[in-house]
Order: C-alpha cells, then sequence, then structure tokens
C-alpha cells in the first residue's frame, strides 16, 4: 500500500515565502492522512462530468488530448433515458477506445416530476425516486444503458442503489457494473457514508463544502472510493478548492478529482437548445483540470495517480442480500 505520509512532504501553497517571512504553517499531522489507495496502486484518478452526449464527449477527447488532462472517468448529468441507443452506443465506443470508464445517470428524478415539494424553499425529498414507478424507470434506465455496454451507473436515491446492487449480484446487470452515488444526495459524516457504501456505492460523491478533517472521519470508517468536485457547480455551491487539491488527495484518497465548473448555467436536462452552451462548458471543465494538474505540479504533489484505464473500486463492505 503507498505510504500516505509521502505526499506530506509535498511543498504546500506559498510554503517557502511564508516562512522566510515567519508565517510558517504547522507540519501536517501524518495522522490525519488517509491510509487508503485504489486497487492495483494510486490514490486519485480524475473525472470530467456534465458531458451531455457525444458531441460533447467528442470535445472532451479532443480538449484533453490537446492540454495532455489524463481522464479515468466520464459521467453525464441528464440521464440515460435523454439519450438514444445511436447516441449511447457512440459514446461507449468513444470512451472504450481511449479505456476511460463511461457514466450515466439513471432517471427519472425528484426534482423534474411533478413533486411540487422540489420547489419549496426545504427541498423536499430532493433528488430521490418517488414512487414505484420512478424507481422502475431507474432500473430500465440501468439494464438498458448496460445492455448497450455501458459499465458505471450514476444513482440519487438510495433505494435505487440498494436495488441495483442487488441486479448486479444475480446477475440482472452484469458483476462489474459499477455504482456511483450522486453529489445531490452525498454523504456529509462518516456513518452516512458507511451505510452508503454498505448499499452498494463503488464511488461515493461528498459535498465540496466538507472540511478536511471531515474528510479524515470519513477515512477512519471507509475505503470506498471519494468523488468531490475540486470546482463545484454553482447548485452544488460554486466553490473552487483547486489550491488544496494536494491535501484533499492526502485527505480523502482514494479520491476521483472532479473538474465542475462555477459560474455557469445549469444544462440538465440537456438538449440541442442548449448546445452552444454545453459544449464551451465541456471544453472548459477539460481546461479546469489542466489548472488543477498544473497546480499539484508546482506543489510536487502530482504523483501517485492511479493507472490510466483502471475503474474498479477493490473490496468493499456490504450489507447481507438476503434470499
Amino acid at each position: 500500500m503507498t505510504d500516505p505520509s509521502a505526499s506530506a512532504a509535498a511543498r504546500r501553497p506559498g510554503e517557502q515565502a511564508l516562512t522566510a517571512l515567519g508565517l510558517a504553517a504547522p507540519d501536517p499531522d501524518p495522522a490525519d492522512a488517509s491510509p487508503h489507495s485504489f486497487p492495483g496502486g494510486g490514490r486519485w484518478r480524475t473525472e470530467i462530468p456534465s458531458c451531455e452526449g457525444p458531441e460533447a464527449l467528442a470535445v472532451v477527447l479532443k480538449e484533453s488530448s490537446r492540454l495532455d488532462v489524463p481522464i479515468h472517468r466520464i459521467s453525464q448529468g441528464s440521464g440515460v433515458w435523454m439519450l438514444t441507443d445511436a447516441e449511447i452506443t457512440e459514446m461507449v465506443e468513444a470512451t472504450a477506445e481511449r479505456d476511460i470508464e463511461l457514466c450515466l445517470f439513471t432517471g427519472p428524478r425528484g426534482t423534474w416530476d411533478i413533486g411540487g415539494s422540489t420547489r419549496t424553499d426545504s427541498g423536499g425529498a430532493g433528488l430521490r425516486a418517488r414512487g414505484h414507478a420512478a424507481v422502475a424507470g431507474c432500473v430500465e434506465d440501468a439494464v438498458r444503458a448496460s445492455e448497450l455496454g455501458v459499465k458505471c451507473l450514476l444513482v440519487a436515491d438510495e433505494g435505487v442503489l440498494w436495488t441495483l446492487h442487488r441486479a448486479r449480484a444475480v446477475g440482472i446487470l452484469p458483476a462489474d457494473t459499477t455504482l456511483k452515488l450522486s453529489a445531490l444526495v452525498g454523504p456529509v459524516n462518516p456513518a452516512s457514508y458507511a451505510v452508503y457504501e454498505r448499499l452498494g456505492a463503488d464511488s461515493i460523491n461528498v459535498p465540496s463544502d466538507l472540511t478536511l478533517d471531515h474528510l479524515t472521519e470519513i477515512r477512519r470508517v471507509s475505503a470506498a472510493p471519494m468523488d468531490m468536485y475540486i470546482e463545484a457547480p454553482d447548485d452544488l455551491g460554486g466553490y473552487v478548492r483547486m489550491y488544496e487539491v494536494a491535501e484533499l488527495i492526502r485527505r480523502g484518497a482514494p479520491l476521483y478529482l472532479k473538474f465542475g465548473l462555477s459560474k455557469a448555467p445549469g444544462i440538465y436536462p440537456y438538449g440541442h437548445h442548449l448546445r452552444e452552451l454545453t459544449l464551451a462548458t465541456a471544453k472548459e471543465r477539460v481546461r479546469r483540470g489542466r489548472l488543477a494538474l498544473d497546480l499539484l505540479a508546482r506543489h510536487g504533489a502530482d504523483g501517485d495517480m492511479a493507472p490510466l484505464g483502471t475503474r474498479l473500486p477493490g473490496t468493499l463492505n456490504r450489507f447481507e442480500i438476503s434470499s
């Protein structure tokens, strides 16, 4: 296993100048570091989110080649049901050529259906699947996507997550399907993080406003891969945490670095009426990734990336599935 204290030797932002001015920060505490890594090695992977269809995917792939941004996973947010079979197949083939994991969202979801409570100040039940029909729609999406070659499914409801995990266990979905928990229902404490792992999540989005100490608390109870926006969309807070990226890896590994985009209009559910905005923001997300990776390199903390093409989460803790 990778020595988690190794990243402590990396230079922190402004460290040399501040030390010369008598403003040095305390040394990092090795006890705060995550002891975990991805199976096969490495403590961080990358993800480009909000890639809404084949055209946006082509932009992401072209820009990642131009800027030399390594990508482990590309995810989509509008949902399987917003794509034709031909579009899904095109995306599956394009990502397979680059050995990138493609993750598509299962829908429907509460924020788009007729439930009025999601439009109140409380947000109601949020993104969750309302009623049996919504759960059935998510399962339909999952089966259809997997039959077309999609190996990663994005989920926003704990009941749907458990149902898809059971479907995977009995062979309705392929055994190597991975289930990714949406940032919009992400856990904010170690107890809930562990529950989502046990319900079947293979990577778990956490809100981008969690503190470094929160990440350490989670890592004391779970080794399940964590997803975190290094820059969050405005509807998730708009946080920009690029300068913390090395410390986020040190505390949160194994960690997917998600390159989102603040100060940009929402694009879900995507359609061609949002084409220019979607293509422009897809390109800029890759650039944001380059900026974050440059920061890691300047701080001497860019080592220990998981090998490209790796996607599985390793052995995780699960609730027992009764017959």
